[in-house]
């Protein structure tokens, strides 16, 4: 949170930043759990509101090398030697030969004619867009990172080639070793080419959190498909082939059994939740939101006596006795390293007159929530949360199936002492 004081900005929120946000936002706030209850007050919930972190510091994110490119450790020497620095990285945009795709400038480096970071900046001045995403896996429950991104509209890149007949799909593909297949994903070039009002476009990023991207985060350049999983934001972007293929082809695909088409998931995970409480005393709960493609309505959460059997008929927890969360509004202080916690001008979905969100939660990013557990007789529970997206689906469904996007409901134990 900076040098802000975090307990400070957070009592504030009903104040001053519901103000900013409209009369609307006032309204649901006024009418939330937390607010109603009063229990926003409680200093232990006050804490631990003020321990939530919106954006990733770059050297805490989580940044892995599924196609085992070796790059994470390399020396400086040696990525500049295979362009993974802006001064010598370059990008191919090409027709696969193997389809009967035509481009009629294509960008090769043995034609001397491939983009390099000078071009892409030239772009950048032009087309230019910052969002925030956060970075998770298909199978993965917890973000790597959560980042505010800055890129340049892949379709202003591939349209330097001029594409013009038998294109159906786009591969691209990271940098990889010689002799080593690349690691590679792939969109139908109409995702690229056409992007719904409101919605952001798949990039080629150069910026994360403000800064440059390095090698050892993705860098230089890195596609990022927003209400996409990580497994489609390819690291060390060199080359883009415009087939006529209709199979994705995409590494996650054999490499981690993942279904590289389905879109981000709606979903809740606690960030803090008391091991031990005691008994007859309220506990402070906070956690995450994934607002994945369905949106997001409520967070809630449940408690349910460890020796009490559940229903065996009921695998989704519908019948348990859940209680609303909060959802928090957007953070004064973004964090994640932005000098004074402030998101870049023109973020995209910020009013720019204040900085703030149009709306929220944003769609394919997070929402922090929180809740004061009342206090409970003795024994050992178990705690769950789940959300109920915008068509009023409750978490794990509609889509429950694994490799199609981790989204269980999360459980935890809790242990009340006497």
């Amino acid at each position: 949170m900076g040098n802000l004081d975090p307990l400070r900005e957070h009592r504030q929120l009903t104040r001053r930043y519901f103000c900013q946000l409209g009369s609307a936002a006032a309204a649901a706030w006024s009418v939330s759990p937390l607010a109603a209850a009063g229990a926003v007050a409680d200093p232990q919930l006050q804490a631990a509101m003020a321990r939530l972190e919106y954006l990733t510091p770059l050297a805490r994110g989580r940044y892995i090398d599924k196609g085992k490119t070796g790059v994470l450790k390399l020396p400086p020497e040696k990525l500049r030697e295979i362009g993974l620095v802006p001064e010598t990285w370059s990008l191919e945009v090409l027709a696969d030969t193997a389809s009967t795709s035509v481009v009629e400038r294509p960008l090769t480096r043995a034609q001397g004619n491939a983009l390099d970071w000078k071009g892409l900046m030239k772009l950048a001045d032009k087309h230019a867009v910052r969002f925030l995403h956060p970075c998770i896996c298909v199978n993965g429950d917890d973000p790597f990172h959560t980042s505010v991104w800055e890129g340049v509209p892949l379709r202003e890149i591939l349209w330097l080639a001029r594409p013009k007949a038998n294109i159906r799909r786009v591969y691209y593909q990271s940098y990889h070793p010689k002799g080593a297949a690349p690691f590679q994903a792939s969109l139908p070039l109409g995702c690229i080419l056409e992007t719904p009002p409101g919605q952001t476009p798949v990039v080629l990023a150069y910026k994360m959190n403000g800064e440059l991207i390095a090698a050892a985060r993705g860098g230089p350049a890195r596609v990022v498909v927003p209400g996409a999983y990580g497994d489609k934001s390819i690291k060390w972007v060199q080359r883009i082939v415009l087939t006529n293929d209709f199979k994705a082809n995409d590494s996650d695909a054999a490499h981690f059994n993942a279904d590289v088409e389905t879109a981000m998931k709606t979903k809740a995970r606690f960030i803090h939740v008391p091991k031990e409480m005691t008994a007859g005393k309220p506990a402070a709960l906070t956690g995450f939101a994934l607002v994945g493609i369905s949106g997001i309505d409520r967070v809630q959460y449940c408690v349910h006596p460890q020796h009490e059997p559940r229903p065996v008929d009921d695998p989704y927890w519908t019948k348990a006795d859940w209680k609303d969360a909060a959802i928090l509004p957007p953070p004064v202080n973004w964090g994640g390293g932005l000098p004074g916690g402030k998101l870049p001008a023109n973020t995209s979905q910020m009013d720019p007159a204040t900085g703030t969100p149009f709306e929220w939660p944003l769609r394919f990013t997070l929402a922090h929530w929180a809740a004061l557990l009342p206090g409970l007789p003795a024994g050992t529970y178990d705690l769950c949360c789940r959300t109920i997206d915008r068509n009023g689906i409750a978490q794990p469904l509609p889509r429950p199936l694994p490799r199609t996007g981790a989204n269980g409901i999360h459980r935890v134990t809790v242990v009340v002492q006497g």
